[in-house]
């Protein structure tokens, strides 16, 4: 009877001996899709496991229903993309499993996930990293592997996410490592402590410590944050993640209003934690520093005239529109960008005005900004908050696909003033 059944689709129901009989003397496609049922006893899934065919063995590492001691067999199996699919499930299982599964079971989970954070393949292990980087009942044993692996694809992850790091642990990874973009990952994470944001300050890497002041939930000492803040007057990245710190100590604030540009120093002064004699302060800096303006000479050329001889010149870099943005030049900013993406200044003031992380992310991305610029039109000409700003992904590239930010931007011509 089981030989009729081998040219045909498999029906819903199979009995025990048909299914058995598949397994042993079925095609490889039929063998597949018996790999693939619910139904199958667990007998016949553990059989599979050890099939010829790597498809097979996929679809039994994809199988839910496969038993444990398969899986585990199945973490050291020849074939990649065995593994991968192995690592996808278990760790997806790992995130559902709750403390009434039976020790011997779980501990078959562990074993098999131990296995699979050792394994060869960068992809095996990220794939691990990527689904149990906020999982609290993750084997501690195999998140303390993933975080100091030799890839920042797999380590960052859990570095910035874990709940199962403790300090210790971090303080550990950040003096073994000078690796950015994991030093940056730990600034990304939620609720840093002291102890650890003044390790972080202590490898000197402006990028992570960009990253640690832009982070509203990491607690920074008082003469930590001061030291950073006379960094900032070379550093002037560092400068609009201090303005908008949640907490800022009044000399903390006076400090900054005697330096910084003038677009930072109007949110210095709008900050609503300020005491009457610091709110005092900085507004006696606003206006001495608007007398000074008003007494230099007038401009030789308009800021649209200006961005147009740059822009003519292949003089109008991103270092130049940077540099403009902390100098509070937001009209030649606005005309810079609508000469740089090819559109009206019209469309660039209806993006800016509409406070759009996505939206300011595609008009820099139109222009070739490169996402350092992104982030600063993003928080110092879009209003928006540091921490629902859109970053750089893998360091360097957009966050969103070209096909998000072209709607984006189709989107924002749609719209009229």
């Amino acid at each position: 009877m089981v030989f009729g059944l081998l040219k045909k689709k498999l029906p819903a129901e199979l009995s025990y001996t048909e299914s058995k009989e598949l397994a042993e003397t079925g095609s490889d496609r039929d063998r597949a899709k018996l790999a693939s049922r619910s139904d199958l006893r667990p007998e016949l899934l553990y059989y599979l496991s050890q099939d010829s065919s790597s498809e097979v063995r996929r679809r039994i590492a994809a199988n839910e229903h496969t038993p444990r001691q398969a899986d585990l067999m199945l973490a050291n199996d020849a074939d990649e993309k065995v593994r991968a699919e192995l690592a996808s499930k278990v760790a997806e299982l790992t995130k559902q499993e709750d403390k009434g599964t039976q020790e011997k079971a779980q501990r078959f989970v562990e074993q098999t996930l131990e296995v699979l954070a050792k394994d060869q393949a960068v992809k095996v292990r990220q794939i691990l990293a990527e689904t149990l980087k906020s999982v609290a009942n993750a084997p501690p044993q195999v998140i303390g592997q993933l975080a100091r692996d030799a890839e920042d694809v797999v380590a960052c992850p859990i570095l910035e996410f874990s709940p199962l790091l403790t300090d210790e642990d971090l303080l550990d990874i950040i003096a073994g490592s000078s690796a950015r973009a994991r030093l940056c990952a730990i600034s990304r994470r939620d609720q840093l402590g002291e102890v650890v944001s003044d390790a972080i300050v202590q490898r000197d890497d402006r990028k992570a410590i960009a990253e640690l002041l832009a982070n509203p939930s990491a607690q920074i000492r008082e003469e930590t944050l001061d030291a950073l803040i006379d960094g900032s007057v070379q550093e002037t990245a560092w400068q609009p993640p201090l303005v908008d710190r949640p907490i800022l100590p009044a000399k903390a604030v006076r400090k900054l209003a005697s330096f910084v540009a003038a677009a930072l120093l109007e949110r210095l002064k709008n900050r609503e934690d300020l005491d009457k004699d610091t709110a005092e302060a900085v507004a006696q800096e606003v206006q001495r520093r608007v007398a000074e303006t008003a007494e230099e000479e007038e401009p030789s050329e308009s800021p649209e005239a200006e961005a147009a001889r740059l822009f003519k010149a292949n003089e109008l870099t991103n270092e130049v529109l940077g540099d403009a943005i902390l100098a509070g030049k937001r009209d030649f900013v606005r005309h810079g960008l609508a000469l740089r993406a090819k559109v009206g200044v019209d469309f660039v003031d209806r993006i800016l005005n509409g406070h759009s992380a996505k939206g300011i992310t595609a008009l820099a991305w139109r222009g070739d900004c490169g996402m350092r610029l992104a982030l600063q039109l993003q928080t110092n000409l879009g209003g928006i908050p540091p921490n629902k700003a859109l970053r750089a992904r893998d360091g360097s590239d957009y966050p969103l696909t070209t096909e998000e930010m072209e709607w984006q931007l189709d989107f924002f011509s749609s719209l009229t003033d």
